[in-house]
């Protein structure tokens, strides 16, 4: 005798899976046929597609647009001068249309779920049994996006922004581990031994393209898993947070902060940009900074070595570009003394973010022949003892001081004495591309009394020269004039 109990119903619980407007799922077509009905360039698209993946594709229309020219040069594809019908679909793997009309595409959509082959007619969802998404293709790594059609554009940036982390060398790498992974299984226990390899290939898949014999490398690597042995050296990468907004960094410097261990970065690298880093990294604070308790250079390069030589991916963030007055000549020395590999990555350099934001040219042929970038402060934080002023007062040139907040009335002093006009436009500028941007603009006369509207509590960019005569005039309430005339004005008081 059998006694069925109710059961009280358990109490609600959060569910491992939160609803899917679609499955993502991934066909092998390879060898497979496809069915393309339809001639027209987004049906050509999609040809294009189904090819890629080794499918045999026929294509049903009697007359076909010129952007199938050159997946049918590839020899990828059959085409059948004729229109559709029923009889094509049985044994298909997948049928796709651009169907002319509402009643072609239903029409189209019945005779394919009739012969049980999934369907898709472009731009007509009601008629659809999968979507095509945005692909970001590393193959045999490939990510699509889909939004179930509810915004396509949306989905497109969403593309472009995971082709920003994930690096075209990418492919290789994967290809690498597939050809591998049996090798790898036969020389390592499953378990802790395997995950360990696993994740350094990671990290070197995240880095630079596969080198010479990287299989060698590899299996170099496997063994010294499987012995106990500590993980291989790790390597330095110099990376250039740029001023301050996260959408200024490079592709190149998001990719090293996704493959980083550990990250020392310094006191003007914003939270934006940290935010790109990958979560598991280690994060330090090494900032230096004018007039305030900083960590020494000395503590920085013993840092950066000890951490490489433990076998770990460091990424130093600099503010601005790291070879701009970033210190890194003597990191780069100290690094390759101690025989670690050390890489750079440059970014925005605070001058031309400056340029950008007010819209200037530092090389305005009607104004400047050259531009020069002049340290504001030396070792000991004073103007440094060995500028040549003369030179540096050149009007023909552009001149931008870094950090050279505490020392500005005396940078006016020195070019003033040594032939610069009072008259010449300058822009002190603090907190570039951040939301706490803020301006001064004047006269080199008044540049001291400028920096002091500033405020000191940020560091800030001095720019001198003709270039900058239509900002400053534009700030006094001054119609701006072309700069072939700026040489015959004189800034307002």
């Amino acid at each position: 005798m059998t006694i069925a109990a109710t059961l009280p119903a358990p109490p609600h619980a959060p569910r491992r899976m939160e609803a899917l407007a679609t499955l993502p799922v991934f066909f092998r077509l390879a060898g497979r046929k496809a069915i393309v009905a339809g001639g027209s360039e987004a049906a050509a698209w999609k040809a294009e597609l189904l090819a890629a993946t080794g499918a045999e594709v026929h294509v049903y229309a009697e007359d076909l647009d010129p952007a199938f020219e050159a997946v049918i040069a590839t020899g990828s594809l059959v085409h059948h001068a004729r229109r559709w019908d029923q009889a094509i679909l049985p044994g298909a793997a997948v049928a796709i249309c651009d169907a002319a009309t509402e009643a072609e595409a239903k029409a189209f959509a019945d005779a394919a779920r009739a012969a049980g082959v999934p369907v898709n007619v472009i731009d007509r969802p009601a008629f659809c049994d999968f979507q095509f998404g945005s692909i970001v293709n590393r193959s045999p790594v490939v990510v699509a996006i889909s939004t179930d059609g509810a915004a396509p554009i949306l989905g497109q940036a969403i593309r472009r922004r995971i082709e920003t982390l994930l690096p075209p060398a990418l492919a290789g790498w994967a290809e690498l581990a597939r050809a591998m992974r049996d090798r790898i299984a036969a020389t390592l226990a499953a378990g802790p031994q395997r995950r360990a390899f696993w994740e350094r290939f990671v990290d070197r898949a995240f880095g630079s393209t596969p080198g010479e014999d990287p299989v060698d490398a590899l299996m170099a690597d496997a063994s010294a898993v499987a012995s106990g042995t500590p993980a291989s050296q790790g390597r330095v990468t110099l990376v250039g947070a740029g001023p301050g907004d996260a959408e200024l960094l490079t592709l190149k410097a998001v990719r090293a902060l996704q493959s980083a261990d550990v990250i020392l970065f310094d006191d003007l690298v914003s939270d934006d940009v940290l935010e790109l880093a990958r979560r598991e990294a280690k994060r330090m604070l090494v900032g230096k900074r004018g007039g305030r308790e900083s960590c020494r250079q000395e503590d920085i390069n013993a840092t950066m070595i000890a951490l490489a030589k433990a076998g770990k991916h460091v990424v130093r963030l600099k503010g601005g570009d790291p070879m701009i007055f970033g210190r890194a000549g003597e990191e780069i020395e100290r690094l390759r003394a101690n025989g670690i590999p050390v890489s750079i990555v440059p970014g925005i350099t605070s001058a031309l973010a400056m340029a950008s934001s007010l819209g200037v040219s530092l090389t305005h042929r009607d104004c400047a022949q050259s531009v020069r970038f002049v340290t504001g402060h030396s070792r000991k934080g004073e103007l440094p003892k060995d500028v040549d002023w003369r030179a540096i007062a050149d009007p023909t040139a552009t001149t931008i001081f870094y950090m050279g907040g505490r020392t500005a009335g005396e940078i006016a002093s020195c070019l003033m004495a040594n032939g610069a006009s009072p008259a010449t436009p300058v822009v002190v500028a603090r907190a570039i591309s951040r939301p706490a941007e803020k301006r001064w603009t004047g006269r080199l006369a008044d540049l001291a009394e400028g920096m002091r509207t500033i405020g000191y509590d940020e560091p800030v960019l001095i720019g001198v020269g003709k270039v900058f005569n239509s900002v400053v005039l534009e700030s006094a309430g001054t119609r701006p004039v072309p700069a072939v005339a700026a040489e015959r004005l004189s800034v307002p008081a």
